[in-house]
């Protein structure tokens, strides 16, 4: 008889004890005053868990991170080219590179949720949302050749303002003000939700964890402008890819090796790519996924003030373009490595389902117990997973203050007020409107906590938001004939 047990299916302290029983009977032990408190191989109990789970090494390799964004904000903010305009602090002067570009725009989409979420994905459901990598390379030239040349040659500061030139000023307010709600209950959600997942299996202090991610963002987003953003994401990426790649290397050597981890996928039904089930009412299929996710990344590309800012960071339309192409590829490489660490898992907790068994209360938490319980051994490595994580949250971050600093700016102030802003002034009015909408997003983190529904909200708010604004730019810039009503009086 089969003497290994899988824990998936003992999720009770009774149940474990009885696992516990039957193991010693077979092993030919009297279990008539047996301790129920014996260790069982792949039954593992929340005592199992280590008190110490952060070493000095991994708070150092965390710290580092954390500096070093601050010192490039420091260094474009006090020592770099003088900001003194608007267009200097939000636009970056319109005199940055094209790969530092390509990867803060790649930065802005990634978000912590999703680095933990697309391991779990995997782990529970296998790889059919992956095809969103298709989407990637079908939103790039629908951007590059109707949407992009548009705000390269307006160069308007806020997307927005399109708005109104194309059809009037009350379209303009509408949507910049619905972006604006998107971006700060999103970016509340975007930074509480990884925050939680991390703290409760790392033991970092969720409210540390928040307040490092927002200390850090507002200082050298505010003191820095779009210059900082985009080389402080640059940097992050660099981290961030680090960090998933050593997470995985050392996870595939641990369980095996890559065949092996491919091998357990495939003969559990994981590797399932085409599933062309018409059925809208199923969870992932070819058309949702890539249709759905075509439309929803063609939002985020094209009707999105964070992604119109950075592309008019550049000189040259061609930089832009080249930079979508690199973006895109770097999206595929992180969704990717997301993946096959999601198959890493799922070989690992082959036996022993830690969902299941009660270590954890939900799937988000399943990469952050793995790297901290099972490559903890060496040190440093969940300090860099971390690192990681929180770069994603800052590159969120700041890309969304920076962006809402020029919505405020140049659409409600200058559109719906009627304020004109001093333009040797206008760098220290946004870097104070940035720092003020940074304490506003960071206040709403308290909220999300006490409303739990406020995260599936944020969640659908950003969709629907995103869809609204694209159709509004669809219709001005593919539809010439749709213009805005005007009445006439008699």
């Amino acid at each position: 008889m089969d003497k290994q047990f899988n824990c998936r299916s003992y999720n009770t302290f009774s149940d474990k004890v009885k696992v516990i029983s039957i193991f010693l009977v077979l092993n030919g032990i009297n279990v008539a005053g047996a301790s129920p408190t014996l260790p069982l191989a792949n039954v593992s109990s929340e005592s199992d868990v280590p008190v110490e789970l952060f070493h000095w090494q991994d708070y150092l390799v965390l710290a580092t991170m954390l500096l070093v964004s601050c010192a490039i904000g420091v260094f474009y903010g006090y020592f770099g080219e003088a900001q003194t305009t608007s267009d200097d602090f939000l636009l970056g002067g319109s005199s940055m590179g094209t790969f530092p570009m390509a990867l803060s725009l790649a930065a802005s989409f990634i978000t912590a949720i999703e680095l933990l979420g697309n391991p779990a994905e995997m782990y529970v459901s296998g790889a059919q949302f992956w095809m969103i990598c298709v989407a990637f390379l079908l939103v790039v030239p629908v951007t590059s050749r109707l949407y992009l040349p548009v705000f390269m040659r307006l160069r308007l500061t806020s997307c927005y303002e399109y708005l109104e030139v194309r059809f009037c000023k009350a379209v303009r307010v509408y949507a910049s003000a619905l972006y604006m709600l998107q971006m700060i209950l999103y970016t509340a959600v975007a930074v509480y939700a990884p925050a939680l997942a991390l703290s409760d299996v790392t033991g970092l202090n969720t409210y540390l964890a928040v307040s490092l991610v927002y200390v850090v963002c507002i200082f050298y987003a505010s003191q820095g402008g779009m210059k900082a953003v985009i080389m402080t994401d640059t940097f992050q990426s660099a981290v961030l890819l680090g960090s998933l790649a050593a997470v995985l290397a050392l996870g595939a050597a641990r369980t095996g090796g890559l065949d092996h981890v491919w091998d357990h996928a495939r003969t559990t039904g994981r590797l399932h790519f085409f599933d062309m089930n018409p059925d809208p009412t199923v969870r992932h299929s070819f058309w949702s996924v890539v249709v759905g996710g075509t439309v929803y990344w063609v939002s985020m590309f094209c009707a999105n003030q964070a992604s119109v800012q950075k592309y008019l960071s550049v000189e040259r339309i061609a930089q832009a373009r080249v930079a979508l192409w690199v973006s895109a590829l770097g999206l595929i490489a992180v969704y990717s490595v997301n993946f096959v660490t999601g198959a890493v898992l799922a070989a690992h907790y082959a036996d022993c389902d830690p969902i299941q068994s009660g270590q954890i209360n939900a799937s988000d938490r399943l990469l952050p117990l793995y790297v901290v319980r099972e490559l903890g051994g060496a040190r440093g490595v969940p300090g860099f997973f971390v690192a990681g994580i929180f770069a994603a949250s800052l590159g969120t971050v700041a890309s969304a203050l920076n962006s809402l600093a020029a919505i405020a700016c140049q659409d409600i102030a200058g559109s719906l007020l009627g304020i004109t802003l001093p333009e040797n002034k206008g760098a220290v009015i946004a870097r104070w409107v940035c720092l003020g909408f940074g304490a506003l997003s960071f206040a709403l983190v308290f909220l999300v906590e006490r409303l739990g529904p406020v995260l599936q909200l944020a969640l659908s708010f950003n969709g629907m938001a995103g869809g609204v604004s694209l159709g509004l730019f669809s219709l001005g810039m593919l539809f010439p004939w749709a213009n805005t009503k005007v009445y006439f009086s008699t």
